[in-house]
Parts: structure tokens; C-alpha cells; sequence
């Protein structure tokens, strides 16, 4: 049998057998086509573990995503504040310590021609009234509580604010604390006169502070809607003048206003019926000025119902959104109540029916 030549590892020439050099080349075809379908092996076993990822986010953990696109109600074992399950070791549900509604309430218990109202029992967690209150509507300057929401929440209010060119982009002649450019004042000044005042002015200085832009701070808006549930809301400005794609509900209001009340801050700055500010201008040289409340009730051009104490709020008006009032009141034994108005016909209809529905706080 003939030899067959061939070179080896080490460069040296050696002889086999035909049988021996068939014999080597089916052992390298084999270990090459072993390694083939280990190379095959891993590919599928790459492809199962997608599919396996995939099918796991979108079957389990997807699944479990709520939008929050429907209105509060009291039998929804999600939102709603009871549970069809019967374990005691259950999740708190979302709207577990809010007042729900199921459509309108008490509705024939008054003449009201607002078009939205409602009074929530904020201890029983209650809605005691609710005419239209998931219905989208402008609600001019009671924007500024989700504004002051934003500021408490991520701003530093002992931050000092120098006025820009920024406080000029308003509605001429809109409710302002006339605040100049090159002023320099602090945040928490800004923050009271916004809300005492109704300042659009100071609400475009607290935008742009905060955000770095006004249209970042109205993103954080929005963003914060949604957190706390108030899904049929959206904001386009910080401070409620008209556009059509800036609007709320009186019960996303009440969200709003409910998540406020958390700050002491919030709570001390409705209370008050002026608030004193001394701050400087460009050249250095002293202001001081007393912003006086909106609020009627605190102006004494309105008195609340006997038996109960209005303890303070935010007011709102322009053409469009009517005459608007969000109200915190309490009772004589202190419970407290949130009441709101939407588009009243003027400013003293407004409050007219905001005594009805506060006529329905029980002492």
C-alpha cells in the first residue's frame, strides 16, 4: 500500500498509510461538525431565552399595567375602596383613602347652575356632592395648586429668583404681583404671592426657576397629574390662562388640592388674607409690598353659611372658565371639607352657590 506525505504540527514531514490519513481527516470533519452543532445549540438556546423574556414581560409583568383613563369608583377593586378578595393580606387599593364617586351625588339637593361642583368629606373619605365632576373644563388660576404642588415638591423655597425677561410673557392685563425684571426675591415670596395675589407673573418665575424652562416645569406638571391619578387633566401653562388644550375636572382638582394639603406650607399660605414681602430691585434698592388675598371670603364680600369656617383656597376667572373657586372648610368640630366650583356665570353667583354646597357640611 503506497504512503501518503503530509506536514505535521511541527513543520517535519512524516508518512502514513492512505487508511491511516482517511482515518485522520474523518476525525477533523467529525470535531468540526461537533463544533458546528454546539455553534447551532447556543443559538437556539440564545432565541428560547428571548422568546422566554418576551413572553414573561408581556404576560406577567405588562399585564399588571392600569391606565388610569376611568372615573373613580367606590366597587372598582383597583381604584375603588373595596376588594372583592376575602384574604386579610391584601394590597392597599389606590383611592383607598380618597372620596370616590360613581356619577353625580345629591345632585337634586340643589339649584346649581355651575356647570361642575363638589364637596368632599375629606375624614369619611365621602363625596357629598358631585354634579359633572369629571368633565374637562379651563379652570384658569386654580392651576396654580398643581404649580405650588411642583414648587413644594422639588423646589428649595429659601432659593433666591432674579427676575428675567420671562415674567413679561403673560396675558396683558391678567392678575399679577407686578414683579419687574432684574428683581430679586425669594422663592417662597414668589410661591405666596402667586397663590395670594393669583400672580401669573410669579407663577412664570417659579417655572422657569424650578423646570430651568417654563415648558420643562409644565412637563412636571403634567408628570405629577398623572402620579396622583388625575387622568383628565392637562396643562399647557403654570398659571390657567386660556388654551385649548389646558384643562381639568373637579375631581382632578380635588386630587390636586387633597395632595397639597400635605404641606404645611400650602395649608398656612391659604389661610392668609395678605401676605407682607420685602425684597430688592435691579439697582438694589428696596420693595415692599402687601399682596391681598382674591378670596371673598376673606375680602368680607362674602360670608360663609353659619356653623362653618372657610379656612381658605384659590380662586380663578377669565372668559372662559367662568368664575372658579377650589375651598377648604371646616366644620365647628374642625373636619374638613374641599369644595369646587367650575365656570359660575360671575363672581357673585359663584359664591352664592358655594354657600349652598357648603350648606351641606353637617355639624
Amino acid at each position: 500500500m503506497s504512503g501518503v506525505k503530509c506536514t505535521d504540527n511541527t513543520g517535519q514531514r512524516s508518512a502514513y498509510t492512505e487508511r491511516e490519513w482517511a482515518r485522520i481527516q474523518a476525525k477533523e470533519r467529525r470535531e468540526i461538525q461537533r463544533q458546528r452543532h454546539l455553534i447551532l445549540a447556543a443559538v437556539i438556546l440564545l432565541l428560547i431565552a428571548a422568546v422566554m423574556t418576551f413572553m414573561v414581560y408581556y404576560f406577567v409583568l405588562r399585564s399588571h399595567d392600569y391606565t388610569l383613563t376611568q372615573q373613580y369608583n367606590k366597587t372598582d377593586a383597583v381604584l375603588g375602596v373595596g376588594s372583592t378578595l376575602t384574604s386579610g393580606n391584601v394590597a392597599e387599593p389606590f383611592a383607598g383613602d380618597l372620596c370616590v364617586a360613581n356619577g353625580e351625588v345629591n345632585i337634586s339637593s340643589l339649584a346649581m347652575e355651575a356647570y361642575s361642583a363638589g364637596l368632599f368629606d375629606l375624614n369619611n373619605t365621602e363625596t357629598v356632592y358631585a354634579k359633572d365632576i369629571f368633565t374637562k373644563r379651563s379652570p384658569a388660576s386654580i392651576t396654580k395648586i398643581m404649580t405650588a404642588l411642583v414648587t413644594m415638591k422639588y423646589g428649595n423655597l429659601d432659593d433666591i429668583v432674579t427676575v428675567t425677561p420671562t415674567v413679561k410673557d403673560i396675558e396683558y392685563g391678567s392678575s399679577v404681583c407686578d414683579i419687574k425684571e432684574g428683581d430679586v426675591l425669594s422663592l417662597r415670596q414668589l410661591l405666596y404671592g402667586m397663590i395670594i395675589a393669583s400672580g401669573n407673573d410669579a407663577a412664570m418665575m417659579i417655572a422657569e426657576h424650578i423646570g430651568g424652562s417654563v415648558d420643562n416645569f409644565v412637563s412636571m406638571m403634567n408628570e405629577e397629574a398623572a402620579r396622583i391619578g388625575a387622568t383628565n387633566t392637562h396643562f399647557t401653562n403654570p398659571h390657567g390662562l386660556t388654551d385649548s388644550e389646558h384643562y381639568t375636572t373637579v375631581y382632578d382638582i380635588y386630587l390636586m388640592m387633597n395632595e397639597a394639603l400635605k404641606y404645611d406650607v400650602f395649608q398656612d399660605i391659604i389661610s392668609r388674607k395678605n401676605y407682607y414681602a420685602e425684597y430688592s430691585r435691579v439697582d438694589g434698592s428696596p420693595v415692599a409690598v402687601t399682596w391681598e388675598s382674591t378670596n371673598h371670603y376673606f375680602t368680607n364680600e362674602a360670608d360663609a353659611p353659619e356653623d362653618v369656617v372657610v379656612y381658605g383656597g384659590k380662586t380663578g376667572t377669565t372668559d372662559d372658565a367662568g368664575a372658579c373657586l377650589a375651598l377648604l372648610a371646616k366644620d365647628l368640630y374642625g373636619n374638613p371639607y374641599l369644595s369646587i366650583i367650575l365656570h359660575a356665570g360671575s363672581k357673585d353667583s359663584l359664591y352664592v352657590e358655594m354657600n349652598q354646597l357648603l350648606s351641606l357640611i353637617e355639624s
